[in-house]
Parts: structure tokens; sequence; C-alpha cells
């Protein structure tokens, strides 16, 4: 049996703390996927669903991103990916007698973690202005109620239109034309606060603004870099990989400023060896960087590459032929200031030679990397850097061998390929006015942190949230806030209650929506979905579940609809894409390159590889038509005395702003959240004990005072100077205006702390 949504708020009153763990995984991972399965789904529905989750019939799991092989296991999901599922596929309902009992002022009370244990919505519902109450309302007065306000606008600009990354490229295509046809780009979505620093630098570097390896290239590596990542909570299958690897001769270098049990050593839980043995040892090595130090590390890496005595350390004859800008380059990284990596870095010397050893020994080499590098003012600079060292080497464009941006939720990386991005490009669009035969705008929109600030300073008037819970998702959470409620109307397509709906602008509405769990059935017939994973692979995704309720429509229904309830003039067919979603995908397979033949090649079983001109033919489709060689200035960030550099973190018992558990197992943290790791030299410097009672207060340029109150200090051999702490209740200490240069992602691995015992008198 199921057990029933809670009924008390969850605090940090049982916290405990024990040691970090050595491994990952194993029968712990198990055991924790099935209890949380079946307090959510109870056992029938658990079996019944897990089974079907990433399997070549079944549907592709809300969780991350990370691609599948041909083979897949019976059981190929992870224990995350379990708990996703589980989230998801819950027996919970939320009623309307739900919202009659729990205001809006009492909901913006609760913890996130309560909220989502709440259950599935189930049917629309309306915040009307000066009402503390959701109520219910039919989906045809919704939809007029939308239209009416977008329509009333002064500009098309007054509305934001954002997408999570779990959209389906399918609603994805059909939202952005939506938002277009009706007369803007301001198309923000979860990328701009993750990955958009690495579609800024590989887009400029090699052309194309994804990774150019494939799960085949991780399998002939010689050498994997993993940078800034944390595999063994956030992309847990990718474990499995880096072990194929590892038994296939390649080594592994890690990079970052907390050691992480998944890649210490990983007991896979499909193998014999991982449920009663050791398992298998990951990283060989394992450089404890100082946050924001990998631009550092990688300069010098390249400094020494061209120093070297050794015969093959530089590819001359495909930097000649293949690569620009290698003068300038050059001339800047041997100018390179030694005592300002070792400060920028943290580590010695001998560590970093020894790493250049291994570069050395490996013909083929890929670095992986996530939001411990994406999220920092220079993490433009910092990734095209890293581009930098692999074109060294020539690698890039061979197998074995590139870049691998490790995207985080499901679809992400799909949703900008379908158009989701507020600076489209001239083609797409040009392809979008012959298909559909309108004029779409040209001027750019606006992408998360400017979309708040157009909120904020009354630019903005409605939002519209596909997805996703913008509100715990984004930095500077009092200003974010703030800018929401001051909206005419806010609207949020949910599968499950989070805090977006409770920050609420002056009406609200909630939009509930069928899961990827779910049939889809429309009036041709049921109907499936594609996602695109990290790695540019396309596949179908067909729901099983019957809906959590009768009133819940699907993204796409919910766009198309709303569409037709908004746009005057000529229909564009929004109701034959509605009615048969392989409608949808002809259109798609006229406007976005690589999609020719859509429908039939997404119903192969594992469907079909995007093409990507550097992997495929080492062309790199620049301005310069070749791969371009860049100098970044290395500008080491320093720290005040008394003062860290902090870091926000998921814990293993969430996913993105969805919190699952108050655990994080492999960290040693039980029944709380309200942690902050700090080295123990650290706090000896700063006369603070392991178990103090602090406040986290940021600083910055502004002077405005940003605090998280009452975390406890937990002794952690993190890097010394830098700390961490869990997202999003630390989004709070990131400032708006701390952005990275040319992406203008949320700098939310770089903040200037300092811990305040809390005034005894409140």
């Amino acid at each position: 049996m199921s057990r029933k949504a809670p009924a008390d708020d969850f605090d940090d009153a049982g916290l405990g703390v024990s040691q970090p763990k050595e491994w990952a995984a194993g029968v712990p991972g198990i055991t924790a996927a099935l209890r949380q399965s079946y307090e959510q789904m109870g056992v029938r529905r658990t079996a019944l669903t897990l089974m079907r989750v990433n399997q070549k019939q079944g549907f592709d799991c809300p969780g991350c991103a990370w691609p599948e092989g041909d083979h897949r296991h019976l059981a190929e999901f992870c224990e995350n990916g379990a708990k996703a599922v589980a989230e998801e596929a819950t027996t919970r309902r939320i009623t309307r007698e739900f919202f009659a009992r729990h205001s809006v002022s009492e909901l913006a009370e609760r913890s996130d973690h309560w909220l989502g244990q709440q259950g599935r919505l189930t049917e629309p519902m309306l915040k009307r202005a000066g009402s503390e109450h959701y109520e219910p309302v039919p989906w045809d007065e919704a939809f007029r109620l939308l239209a009416a306000e977008l329509t009333a606008l002064d500009s098309p600009d007054e509305a934001v239109f954002y997408t999570s990354g779990r959209t389906s490229n399918e609603a994805a295509f059909a939202y952005q034309l939506f938002a277009r046809a009706f007369g803007t780009n301001n198309l923000p979505d979860c990328s701009n606060m993750c990955h958009e620093s690495s579609g800024s630098a590989l887009s400029e570097t090699i052309g194309v603004g994804k990774g150019s390896v494939l799960l085949d290239d991780l399998h002939q590596a010689d050498l994997i870099f993993v940078v800034g990542q944390n595999p063994g909570t956030n992309h847990p299958r990718m474990l499995s990989a880096l072990e194929r690897a590892k038994q296939e001769g390649a080594r592994i270098v890690a990079v970052n400023p907390l050691p992480e049990a998944g890649l210490m050593r990983f007991k896979n839980p499909q193998r014999r060896s991982g449920l009663a043995g050791r398992g298998t040892a990951l990283a060989d090595r394992f450089l404890q960087i100082r946050l924001n130090g990998d631009l550092a590390l990688f300069q010098a890496l390249n400094r020494m590459l061209l120093e070297s005595d050794a015969p093959d350390a530089v590819d001359r004859d495909f930097l000649a032929a293949h690569t620009h800008g290698f003068e300038e380059f050059e001339k800047h990284v041997l100018g390179l200031d030694w005592d300002d990596v070792l400060d920028a870095t943290g580590l010695t010397r001998d560590e970093i030679a020894a790493a250049l050893g291994d570069v050395l020994a490996a013909k083929k080499i890929i670095v992986c990397w996530a939001m411990g590098l994406t999220q920092h003012r220079n993490s433009v600079p910092t990734i095209r850097e890293i581009v930098n060292f692999l074109l060294l080497r020539g690698n890039i464009g061979r197998p074995g061998a590139g870049v691998c941006p490790v995207r985080g939720h499901s679809n992400v990386q799909g949703d900008r390929t379908m158009g989701i991005w507020e600076k489209p490009k001239p083609e797409f669009l040009d392809a979008l006015a012959a298909e559909f035969g309108f004029e779409p705008p040209r001027e750019h929109g606006v992408d998360t942190v400017d979309a708040i600030r157009a909120m904020r300073d009354g630019r903005a008037k409605v939002f519209l949230g596909m997805g996703g819970n913008f509100v715990r998702a984004t930095p500077d959470s009092a200003v974010t806030e703030a800018a929401l409620r001051s909206c005419r109307l806010t609207a949020q397509v949910s599968t499950k209650l989070n805090r977006s709906h409770a920050v609420a602008g002056e009406a609200a509405l909630i939009l509930p929506t069928l899961g990827r769990t779910e049939r889809d059935v429309q009036k041709s017939g049921p109907q499936f979905v594609s996602v695109e994973d990290s790695m540019g692979m396309v596949h179908a995704s067909r729901g099983r579940l019957a809906p959590a309720s009768p009133h819940l429509l699907s993204e796409v229904s919910i766009v198309c609809r709303l569409a037709t309830a908004a746009l005057p003039g000529p229909d564009i067919g929004w109701d034959a894409m509605e009615r048969d979603y392989d409608v949808v995908r002809d259109r798609i397979s006229r406007v976005v390159p690589g999609f020719g033949d859509f429908n039939a090649r997404v119903r192969e079983p594992g469907g079909f590889t995007l093409p990507h001109a550097p992997r495929d033919e080492r062309r790199f489709p620049t301005a310069t038509g070749k791969a371009n060689l860049t100098v970044n200035e290395l500008d080491v960030l320093r720290i005040p005395d008394g003062r860290l550099l902090l870091q926000t973190v998921r814990s293993h018992d969430q996913y993105n702003t969805t919190i699952y558990g108050l655990d994080d197992r492999y960290r040693g943290i039980k029944a709380g959240r309200r942690v902050v790791f700090v080295n123990p030299s650290d706090l000896t410097a700063l006369g603070l004990d392991d178990g103090a009672v602090v406040d986290l207060v940021s600083e910055w340029s502004d002077g405005v005072e940003r605090r998280a109150p009452s975390f406890r200090v937990v002794s952690y051999p993190t890097a010394r100077g830098c700390a961490a702490a869990y997202f999003p209740e630390t989004n709070v200490l990131v400032p708006l205006d701390s952005t990275a240069d040319v992406s203008n992602t949320p700098t939310s691995k770089s903040i200037i702390v300092r811990l305040e015992r809390p005034d005894p008198a409140g």
C-alpha cells in the first residue's frame, strides 16, 4: 500500500550527521529506490511502472538526460530515476478541497518537501485577484482568462513564456510557435541557469552548442576528466558508463572541490560484484580544486603541453588543418603566471604535473562537466579553455574523444533544439516563417535573469510557466518572488504542487497536465512524444498509466487550445496538431535541421542520432570556418579574510528543485537540509565548532544583505576556503546581477559568504 500525503510539515529537528561514504549505489541504492517507490505508488504500481522506464517501447525517465545504450537492462533506471518516477506516478491526489483548506499565504510558508509530497494536481484552479484561495475553473474559462490577459497587454513583450526541461519536443515546438505567433521571443528556459555557458562557449569555438561525444565514445576513451560534476547523485547511470570505460582501460581524473562517493567507487546494482563485492574504483586521480579554479588548471595544462618535449604533446597537423587563432592563444598561455595558477586552484605544481602525465599517456581524451563549471562569472572562458585543451591534441572529431557537457533535465537539450531560446538564429526564424506563413519577431527576448528584471520593473505583466518551479530554480529569492507577485497574472502548467503556485500574481492559474508516465489519447488515437538526450539522441516516449485525473490535458493540448483562444487571424493548424502529434512532427521536420523524416525515424527502436558536424566530419561551422582557439584572461577570485566561497549543491534526495526526502546518504546527512559543509581548518580559523548554528550572509557589490538563517555547520573535507550548501534554500544568497559573462547565468557556484552566529535577541 502507498502512504497518504503527510499532514504535518518537516523540519531539521532530527538532523543527524555521520561520516561521508566512500562508494555509491549497491544494495542501499536499491533499498532507497524501492522504499520511496512503494510509499508513493504501492507494490503493484511500482513493478508495472519501473519496468517501463527508459525501455525502447516505454517512457523516458523524467529525471536526468543521460542516454541509454542499444542494450537495455530489465531495470534501466537508477535510484534517483526511480524517485522521479515515483513522484510523478504517485497515487496521492490534490483536490479542490485541499485548496479550500489551505490559503495561498499558508502554502507559501510550507517547505518544498511538504508541497511536493501532497500528490498530483487534478483539475484547473484559479486564484482570483484579491482572493487568498485557489478555486476550480473549467478549462475553457481558464483559456479565456489567460488569452484575455495576453491580448490586453500593450506589447507582446510584456509576456514571459518560460519552459522547464521536462517538456517534450512536440510541446516545446508548439510552445515556441505560439509565443512567436503572439509576437515575442521572450522564451527563457532552465538552460539559462545551467548549461547556457556551455552552449555559448561551444558555439563560439566549435560551431555547435552541444557535446560532441556519444555513449560509445566514453567506452573507447583513454582518459576521462570529470570536472565540476557529481554523477553519483545527479546522473547516476553515468557511473555504469564510467565503469565500462575503466574495464576497457581508461583512466579517470576527478576535478572537484568536494570528494564525491560516486567518483571514488561504484557498486553497480546490475552486477553481482556490485551487490556483494567491492565494486569498481573509478577516479584514478582526484584534483581537489578550489571553487572557480578550473580555468587556471586547464591553462596550466595547456602551457605545459606547449612546453613539453614529448614528440606528440601537440597535434600540429590537426591545428594547422582545422583551427584558427593558434598564435595568439600560444602567446597568451606561455605568459601564464604560475603563482596565479597555484592561488586559483589550491593545487600544487606536482599535482598538476601528474595530471599532465595522464594527458601525455592518452591518445583519446574526453572532458565531462556540469554545473560546477557553468555557474561562475568566468564560466564561458573556462569552457573555451577546455576546448583549447582538447584541440591541442586533436581530441575533437575522432572516436573516444571530445567535449561532454552533461545536461540535467530529461529534455532540456531538446527544448533548445525545438526553438525554446530568447535569441533564435535568423535561419530558424526564416524556416518558421516559410512553414507557417507569418513573420516571427526578430528582436531578441529576455532570458531568465532578464525576465525577473522585467517583471520586477513592471515591463512584464504576464508569466506563463511550462513546467518547472521557477521561483525555486532562480537566484535572489526575495527579488524573484516580489517580481512574480507584481504580475497581473501568473499561470503554471504543472503535474505537482510547488512553491511557484504559492508565489502568485494578482491572479493565478494552475493548469494541470499529463505526466511522462501517463497515456496520452487524442481525437486521432493514442499519442507518443519524443525527447533528446544529453548526447543528441532523439527517441520516443510512451506513457502507459491511466491519467491521474480525467481533467488533465497534455502539454500539447494546453498550448494548442490557448493559442486558439489567444491568437486572432488565420489558424495555422492548432487543432490538427492537437489531434495528432504526427502533424507536429511533420512541421518540425521542415523547420528544424536534422529532423528530416522525423515520424519514421523516431519510430525506430532507440530513435536516431542528430548530426554534429565537428564530431561527424571534423567540420566546424564557426565564423572562421574552423575550430577557434581562444584567449581567456585569468582573473583569480581572491576571497577576503574571514570569508568563504560558497557553492550551492543538490542533496542525494533531490533532483533540481524537487525534494524527494531529507537525507544525503553519501555525505552523511540524515533528516535535514539546513547544513553548510566547511573544511575543518577553515572552522578553526573562523573560531567555529562542528555543529555550530550560523547564518549564511552573502556579500556583493550592491551592499544588500542577503541572509539564509540557521544552518548547522558540518566539518567536511571540502577544499580550503570553500563551502557548500543545498539549493534552493541558499538561492536567496545569489544576487540577481551576479551572472556569468556572455551567458548571463547566475553565479551559484561562486558566492562570497560570511558565517555569522545568530543574534540571540532575534
